[in-house]
Order: structure tokens, then sequence, then C-alpha cells
């Protein structure tokens, strides 16, 4: 690395789940370009501690003061008594924020990943943004507070990254002035592609987590076989880039090998490609605008063979109508719609509704509960709590 170049300080929010540990691995190949500020986790201490190990932050945070206990036993043992322990939600948003850190990883799953987003674009940090639900939730406030505080913002959604790395780099939101006619979300179509749509009330968890082509957590792949995720990515992909509902279109690409597209006004469409593999979306956040090894093998087209594209099935991926639905009505719906869907993932999971069911939960709770206005997180995470009742309810 230049010298010119100071190290780069990287808390990670989520470091035990799939995106922290992909930041990880790409961090380990770049010692001189990167050091490890914080590691956050809620209840996977053995992994953390394993992570203090080798990357020696200053700072972690976990979810209670029972899992920052069995932490500072584990970490003693180790020898890394200097290694600060904090818990709790304030301590996820001071990491986040603290002034001995550069760059944010935005990795938690969920609502429960927005107020320490959100904390550190406050602060005008580089934030890499790899939980949609926070743009989802609280996207006017999120991305007035990026404007207002001049922080970075990099999205890690391989799909946001993609368009990201396809519009011009001059691109100021305005579709117009650069030519552009579409965004186009690329999705693999889950599990379940092309499964009898009458059978879908049968499908079990050990079915829905097991994605055909990325590794990812459990509730992120059940999102991927309803194609809520995508729905999610929809809502993401509007406020990141100042799209209307009516310029963002979904198209079902199996092998997953292009990962999002733009449509130009003169014809053009330019794609990302890339094996389906995250490290290559943070590797570009980390570095950019430079581009660094990210430990990807290069893509061989002659071994791909084929790439595949349809138009979604709205009967056989009702949650997609529903986000359209919900980016449409704008406010407080799209939180409704994440927190229901929440609720009802984690039903599914456990077994108290069927697959097909998780769509029925979400459609009643976005009837039942009108949309508001919110202008603050306070009343964004108001509404949220408010959603997962209604759900709950609704699951009993």
């Amino acid at each position: 690395m230049n010298n010119m170049y100071k190290k780069q300080r990287v808390c990670i929010l989520g470091s035990t789940g799939s995106i922290g540990v992909s930041t990880l691995d790409v961090i380990a190949r770049h010692p001189d370009r990167y050091s490890v500020y914080a590691l956050t986790a809620h209840t996977q201490i053995e992994k953390l501690a394993q992570q203090c190990a080798h990357f020696l932050p200053q700072v972690v945070v976990v979810g209670s003061a029972s899992a920052a206990d069995g932490l500072r036993q584990l970490l003693l043992s180790r020898g890394l008594e200097k290694i600060q322990i904090e818990f709790g939600p304030q301590a996820l948003c001071d990491a986040a924020t603290a002034a001995e850190c550069d760059s944010v990883m935005a990795a938690i799953v969920g609502a429960a990943g927005l107020p320490a987003s959100l904390a550190a674009a406050q602060a005008g940090k580089k934030v890499l943004l790899a939980n949609k639900e926070a743009l989802v939730m609280s996207g006017s406030l999120f991305m007035n507070a990026i404007k207002s505080t001049g922080a970075s913002l990099l999205p890690i959604d391989s799909e946001h990254n993609a368009i990201f790395q396809c519009l011009p780099r001059s691109f100021d939101g305005e579709l117009d002035k650069h030519g552009i006619r579409k965004i186009l979300l690329t999705a693999s179509g889950g599990p379940f592609l092309y499964r009898d749509v009458d059978t879908l009330s049968a499908v079990t968890p050990e079915e829905a987590v097991a994605h055909p082509n990325w590794v990812m957590g459990r509730k992120i792949s059940i999102d991927s076989a309803t194609m809520m995720n995508k729905g999610l990515e929809v809502i993401e992909a509007h406020w990141l880039f100042s799209v209307p509902a009516d310029q963002i279109d979904v198209v079902i690409h199996p092998q997953s090998v292009i990962h999002s597209m733009v449509s130009y006004n003169d014809g053009s469409v330019l794609a990302q490609l890339g094996n389906p593999d995250m490290r290559t979306p943070i590797a570009y956040g980390l570095a950019f605008p430079e581009r660094i090894d990210s430990g990807v093998e290069a893509l061989d087209l002659v071994k791909v063979g084929k790439l595949n594209f349809e138009a979604p099935d709205l009967v056989r991926f009702p949650c997609l109508r529903l986000a359209y639905h919900a980016l449409r009505s704008g406010h407080s719906a799209p939180t409704v719609l994440n927190a229901s869907n929440e609720i009802a993932v984690q039903a599914f999971l456990d077994g108290n509704i069927s697959f097909n069911m998780i769509a029925q939960v979400i459609e009643q709770c976005l009837d039942k509960i009108p949309s508001s206005k919110v202008a603050d997180l306070e009343s964004i995470l108001g509404v949220d709590a408010h959603a997962r009742r209604v759900a709950s309810s609704l699951i009993q």
C-alpha cells in the first residue's frame, strides 16, 4: 500500500454473521490497509472471542450483561483482558460513532441494526450498508443524515453494489440528466422457483433455507425463498438511487452471475457480473474507489455456459407484490412490511405457521395498520413495535 494512505479503522456491526465473517476475511488479506476498531455480536460469544484473538479490536459489544460476563471470561483465558467489553443497544451506537472509528460495516440483520446504522450516518462515518432494513424503515431520515453530515454511503448488498458500479461516477440521483431509463434488480428465484405453487404450504424451514447459490443466515434465506428479500431491495434501491417504483424492475436470473443492471436511454444495459460471493462487494466498498483482492475467484463465463432470465410470478411470490405496494404507499408502510415479515418469518422457522402464511400475515398487517408519516427514529420504532404486536396477534 502507498504510505500516503492511513490505515482505515473499521467497526463491524454483526461480526459473527455471514457478512461480518466475510468482511473480516477481506480485512485479513490487507493488514496494511485496515485495522479492526470494534466487533459486535448479540450472543455468539465463543465465535466473537476467536475473532478478538485474531483481530485484537479495542472494543467489543454484545447483547446483554450475561453475554458480556461470558465473553470476559473467554478473553481472560486468552490473555486479552485489555479489550473493552460493552453491551446493549446504546453501546452499539457508541462503537459506531467513536472518534477512533473511520468506517462502519452495518451488517446486523433486521430492524435491530437500524439505530446504530443511523447513528453512524449522523456521525459522518463511511457507512458500508449491508443492513437493508435501515433504508426500508427510515429511508428519508437515513438519506438526509448522510447528506447533512457528509457521510459516505457504500451499498454492500450485491445487487445495490452492482448498480452502484454500473452508474456514472458523477451520478447525483437525477435519472434523466444521466440518461438512465430504469434499474434492473436480478433475483435468483430461490429454492422454489419451479416448485408447484400448490405444494408451497408444505415447505419445511430446512427446505426454505437451502439457497441454491448463496450462503446466508436463516432469516435472509427465508426472505430469498419468499422473494421478500428482493422486495426490500426494491425499496432500498428507491432510496439509494432516487428511483421511483415504476423504474425499478425485478428480473429472475437463476445463475446469480449478473448481480444487477442499469438500463440507459440509448438502449445500452450495463451489468456487473461475478461469482456469487459477498467478499466482492465488501472489498469494493472497503477500498472504493480502488479495487483490491477480495479472495474471490475470477468468473469463468465458459464454465457458466448459459445465463437465463424471466419475469417474476407474483402469484408464486406475493411478498414481492406487497413490497411494491408498501413502497408506493410510502410513509410508515415499509416499516409495517418489514416488521410483520420479521415476525412471520420467525413464526415459520419456529413451526408455528406454514410457508405461504408468511405473505398472508404481512398483507393483513398492511391492511390493518394505516400508513402514517414518520419523521424521526422514535416514531419509526413505535410503528415497528405496533406492527410486531399486530403480526404476533394474527399468528396466535
